[in-house]
């Protein structure tokens, strides 16, 4: 594994002393410009990023493992924490909390917040669709371990849940309770979990005999309940207005459900909905929630446990990365139980 860039990098590589880099860090006005150029180059070229907490380091290895999550706002990621902070605190650790908000220039910011602060470990579920973002933080040799996401083409561990699958079990479902025109309310296309959820839907009707065409797709910028009553209205909008819809998350599911109770159309005997995560607002929804489950506290407590093996003090133990794909289960509630 590479070594993480050090001062004494940067000043060998710009041909100054680590004094001199120090002051362009700290106190640049105190170094000439060509100086301060040379090393500002030599900084960005080698990636190096400044440790706030090299102080504390010096006397211990960090005791903060970072989580940066897709949208705090969805309770799912909120018991992903769960299960992480209860894992770390066990280990003597903290968590430091951060959201993306589905952007990957925020995750971007974060990432490099994490570096700089020299965390143990991190817990990621990626924003950046391209890859870039995590090649960038690996310069940095901190491990980490992917949540709610198949480590493809990577090495490092990864924690997630089979979406396709998923997707299959709530389209199965709609299919039969015999409904043969379906919506996806798919979020945003870049998103692995939202791609393979559209592929298990449509597993699901090749093997009852429908065409790919037997799905209408809604996507929406973002995952939230403000997203789903837009989509709702789309849906309200269509001449041939499908019977089911089927949605990438609950939060999407609870507004295309305000739109459809705004607009006075009856769920499930006018339109059913399933939704996907089964956070705990699906079964008190006005009218309770079909939704396909997935271990969201589980998730986070076997990511935090990796990665407290991946970096064990003792080096008694070898790791290996691995990845894990837990199983959804279906959980039917009133909101798909019309009779077709």
């Amino acid at each position: 594994m590479a070594q993480s860039v050090g001062i004494k990098d940067v000043a060998r590589a710009a041909g100054v002393s680590v004094g001199t880099v120090s002051n362009v860090i700290n106190r640049p006005d105190a170094v000439a410009t060509e100086t301060r150029a040379r090393v500002q180059s030599a900084i960005d070229r080698l990636g190096y990023v400044r440790s706030e907490s090299a102080r504390q380091l010096r006397a211990g290895r960090s005791r903060i493992m970072g989580l940066l999550v897709l949208d705090m706002g969805n309770p799912f990621f909120v018991d992903v924490a769960r299960g992480a902070e209860r894992t770390a605190r066990d280990a003597g650790l903290g968590v430091m909390v951060c959201n993306s908000a589905e952007s990957a220039s925020e995750e971007a910011d974060y990432l490099s917040l994490f570096a700089e602060q020299r965390v143990r470990g991190v817990l990621l579920t990626p924003a950046d669709a391209t890859g870039r973002n995590i090649e960038t933080f690996r310069r940095h040799n901190i491990p980490f371990v992917l949540v709610d996401r198949v480590a493809e083409g990577t090495t490092e561990c990864s924690v997630s849940v089979d979406d396709v699958a998923g997707g299959a079990l709530a389209v199965r479902h709609l299919v039969d309770a015999g409904h043969r025109s379906i919506a996806y309310v798919s979020g945003p296309p870049g998103l692995n979990q939202v791609r393979d959820r559209r592929t298990g839907a449509l597993h699901a009707l090749k093997e009852a005999g429908l065409g790919p065409d037997a799905l209408r797709e809604l996507p929406t910028e973002r995952l939230d309940v403000a997203a789903g009553r837009d989509a709702g209205a789309r849906l309200l909008g269509l001449a041939d207005r499908p019977t089911a819809v089927f949605c990438a998350n609950d939060l999407l599911a609870l507004g295309v459900l305000q739109a459809m109770y705004a607009a006075g159309v009856g769920v499930p005997d006018d339109l059913a909905i399933v939704g996907y995560d089964d956070i705990e607002f699906a079964a008190a929804a006005a009218v309770p929630l079909t939704s396909v489950r997935q271990p969201a506290v589980t998730m986070g407590t076997l990511a935090a446990e990796m990665l407290l093996e991946e970096t064990e003090e003792d080096g008694t133990k070898r790791h290996e990365h691995r990845r894990v794909v837990l199983q959804p289960e279906l959980v039917v509630r009133r909101s798909s139980l019309s009779a077709r």
